[in-house]
């Protein structure tokens, strides 16, 4: 019996999606549950996978637009994996027996350590040996790091710099394969011409939205890390003993943001037509960068959740992010987002508004600065910080109370409420 493989609905207001990559090809048996293929809309990538066993066939490209409903593969569910190839001629046999030991170890390897989506992609355009690469991860996982670099090795012989995750650059890592209809080089080679992902029209649409719809001013300050980096100092190893995750900024910075957001409410609040609503719930945005662009899942109740709930959130949205794994529901709503550019080394800048968001907190590079403490000199780890606001929601005497409380937090950490 042959089983329909379709494109399902992912979300209310999605229509359609690319099929990004093929995690098995045409003529292999396929179990279920197995991930068939990656889909990429313009909110989310998902993995589908095989309802039922048996040999798939596809019916469409890598790369291809396809709609909600749309058939783009058969499982033949009346054939067995045995099925799957003819029986080896006794010559063939040998040769399969011979290899058979190391591709059982294989195996085996893979079992105990699983490859995500993304290092599995890398994996199979590459033709890497999953086994021959040392993993950097927990318990021994291969990264998408450790693959990348591997791929950048084999691409130079193996001669000269040596290649590992720390100094592996993206523009080190060239694609070997062939350009599909989606990338066209230009005859002389001097351009590429390639089809914008869904994500990233998503992306772009957004953005002038934001520029369109609101009238965004943006209002600096500066704070003092001093405070925080000794308290997280003095608290780390009893946090990691207590809660198995490391304690860092961004959970310092979400506490300090909501008891703002308490202080000036107007930030937590949107315009909508001609009514001005309120939000009395505090779900903060954190913008997480990807391959594929940036993604900004939601914390929920930010308020009420403990610095190791929200270490935990932040860390589990970071992993499934760079896999592709974030639930359409994991990115919807939000009335307030913080973005941190500091992690790529910027010091100052101006972050734009997520509609229909009033305001964004932008968290920069930590840089040892001289400053004038009680009238001396002093060199501190200074932050910039940087708030974009709706100017039609908020005045600029209230984006600044914002900003000051933010600060005041910061410094003297005291004042938020500690629960380690």
């Amino acid at each position: 019996m042959a089983i329909e493989v379709k494109i399902p609905a992912v979300g209310e207001s999605i229509t359609s999606g690319v099929v990004s990559t093929w995690h098995k090809k045409s003529g292999d048996f396929v179990h279920e549950g197995d991930p068939l293929f990656t889909l990429e809309t313009d909110k989310v990538s998902t993995e589908i996978v095989a309802e039922k066993a048996g040999v798939l066939e596809t019916k469409v490209p890598e790369g291809q637009e396809v709609k909600i409903g749309q058939l783009v593969a058969i499982i033949d569910d009346s054939k067995s994996a045995s099925e799957e190839k003819p029986p080896a001629a006794p010559k063939e046999k040998k040769e399969a027996e011979a290899k058979k030991k190391p591709a059982e170890e294989r195996r085996e390897k893979e079992e105990e350590n699983p490859l995500s989506p993304a290092v599995r992609r890398i994996v199979e355009e590459e033709h890497l040996e999953p086994s021959a690469i040392s993993g950097t991860g927990k318990a021994g996982r291969l990264t998408k790091g450790d693959v990348a670099a591997a791929a950048a090795a084999a691409s130079r012989g193996s001669v000269g710099e040596v290649v590992t995750p720390k100094n592996f650059r993206a523009d080190s890592f060239p694609r070997t394969a062939a350009p599909s209809e989606e990338t066209k080089p230009s005859p002389d080679g001097r351009v590429t011409r390639k089809k914008i992902s869904p994500l990233r029209r998503k992306i772009a649409a957004q953005l002038v939205l934001a520029q369109q719809t609101a009238a965004i001013l943006t209002t600096f300050n500066e704070c003092d890390m001093t405070a925080v980096q000794a308290l997280r100092a003095d608290a780390q190893d009893g946090f990691v003993k207590k809660h198995g995750v490391k304690l860092g900024f961004m959970s310092f910075f979400i506490k300090a943001a909501v008891e703002a957001l308490k202080a000036v409410p107007p930030v937590n609040a949107r315009i909508e037509d001609e009514d001005f609503i309120q939000n009395n719930f505090y779900d903060i945005g954190i913008a997480v960068s990807t391959e594929r662009g940036l993604v900004v899942p939601v914390l929920r109740d930010a308020d009420k959740k403990s610095f190791a709930e929200l270490e935990r959130d932040i860390a589990g949205f970071a992993t499934r992010a760079r896999e592709g794994k974030l639930k359409l529901e994991e990115l919807q709503g939000g009335t307030f987002t913080i973005t941190n550019g500091g992690v790529f080394g910027s010091l100052f800048a101006t972050p734009i508004l997520n509609p229909p968001q009033s305001g964004i907190l932008g968290m920069h590079k930590i840089m040892p600065r001289p400053v004038a403490v009680n009238g001396k000199v002093e060199v501190r780890p200074m932050m910039y910080l940087a708030l974009s606001y709706d100017h039609r929601a908020i005045d600029g005497k209230e984006s600044v109370t914002f900003l000051v409380k933010v600060k005041e937090c910061i410094e003297d950490p005291t004042k938020l409420p500690l629960d380690f």
